[in-house]
């Protein structure tokens, strides 16, 4: 759903499955107009027929260049509208009036959409009420799947820093720990689908073009190879660790940026277009994974605590100013709309949670734990769990705001 750019994609309520317009397929394939055809009162909706020279409606598209709503997508839209303004096309230039509408259901869900910074205004005289599509789930995802593929981050640059002999610590317990989170991980997206049972389609029958089913083959390689770390801790073996050091930290690190292509893909939502979003989720996975390995240092005494914190100051520091870099930059009016609701709207406290919660304090308290203990450190214990939950409030924030954009 968050694929479409004309909000025209939605949940039937029958089958639990998304659903379009089909152009009244079973109409036209008898010789019968779609139904809106008939219905219209005023005769305004015409269909084209590229078949008959002689169709009116194909005459007034060869003889004048009619508006189409949001070309910039690229999906070669063929719904042509005649006369309209472009003001009329454009959900930012709407504003709800005070008199209220006809035909309209606006909700908390659905709020009044932002009045686009432009002298021209578009009267809204329709509109209806949409749950947003993708909430705590996909947040949640984000941060599991950050932790999954961070923790064997590091687990890899121990065994290259020569700790390939501590099979407990950077062999049994870091692909225990990112197992876990990989089974977090599918359970929450496999919960967000609105028909879960449909999630062996997948794999099975999927859309290899997809970065959804891509993104599912990235998780199955990534399981088994941790099941071969685990494998290789059981039986102590120094040189299968070395062996799949490079292969591990090659798809963690896939595990950890697949989600830009997949968020990319969602035409719809302009904010997840940025170029930015891939180094952001790399440098967000090094720094979960560091706050993992810093939580566990304090209980057990893991290896290297002044590298994993000097290299976790800085994934924070590199994720602060892509932040920054993606906040500040020019932005269309729909990227800005959204960014506005991040920052300013009513995602404004998660994101302020985000960045201070869970960059700002962080960094503080790993550098003061540098000053005072070398070792294990209440203070870096701290800023590890500051990360992962700032780290949620973030991705919360960010993945909220995307949605709040009206296209429709």
């Amino acid at each position: 759903m968050n694929a479409c750019p004309y909000d025209a994609i939605y949940i039937n309520p029958d089958t639990n499955t998304a659903n379009k317009c089909n152009f009244c397929n079973h109409r036209v394939e008898v010789g019968l107009e779609p139904s809106c055809v008939v219905v219209c009162p005023t005769h305004s909706i015409k269909v084209i027929d590229f078949d008959d020279p002689d169709n009116g409606a194909l005459q007034n598209l060869d003889r004048e260049d009619l508006a189409v709503r949001s070309p910039e997508q690229g999906t070669t839209p063929m719904v042509y509208y005649r006369g309209a303004h472009e003001a009329s096309l454009d959900p930012l230039r709407t504003a709800i009036p005070a008199d209220g509408l006809i035909w309209a259901d606006v909700t908390p869900q659905h709020p009044t959409p932002p009045t686009a910074e432009s002298e021209l205004v578009a009267r809204t005289t329709y509109t209806t009420a949409h749950a947003t599509t993708w909430q705590a789930k996909v947040s949640s995802y984000l941060v599991t799947k950050a932790v999954a593929a961070g923790v064997m981050l590091f687990a890899a640059l121990m065994v290259v820093v020569g700790h390939v002999d501590q099979t407990t610590k950077v062999g049994f317990l870091p692909a225990l720990i990112a197992t876990f989170f990989l089974l977090v991980t599918g359970a929450l997206l496999v919960a967000d689908l609105k028909k879960p049972s449909r999630f062996y389609l997948v794999l099975t029958r999927g859309n290899r073009s997809s970065w959804l089913v891509r993104g599912a083959y990235i998780l199955g390689v990534y399981a088994v190879l941790l099941g071969g770390w685990l494998l290789a801790s059981f039986i102590d073996s120094s040189r299968m660790f070395e062996v799949l050091a490079g292969p591990v930290a090659l798809v963690a690190a896939s595990v950890a940026g697949y989600t830009a292509f997949l968020f990319a893909q969602c035409e719809g939502r302009d904010l997840w277009q940025g170029r930015l979003l891939l180094p952001t989720l790399l440098t967000q996975a090094v720094a979960a994974g560091g706050a993992v390995w810093l939580i566990a240092d304090l209980l057990i005494a893991m290896p290297e605590p002044v590298l994993v914190q000097g290299v976790t100051i800085g994934a924070l520091t590199a994720t602060s100013i892509l932040i920054l870099a993606e906040v500040l930059g020019d932005h269309s009016p729909h990227v800005a709309a959204a960014v506005r609701s991040m920052t300013q709207g009513d995602q404004r406290n998660y994101f302020l949670a985000g960045i201070v919660g869970g960059l700002v304090v962080p960094i503080i308290l790993l550098i003061v734990s540098l000053m005072v203990d070398a070792q294990a450190s209440t203070f870096s214990f701290l800023a590890g769990i500051f990360v992962l939950v700032g780290m949620w409030a973030y991705e919360h924030s960010y993945v909220q705001a995307g949605q709040s954009v009206p296209l429709s």
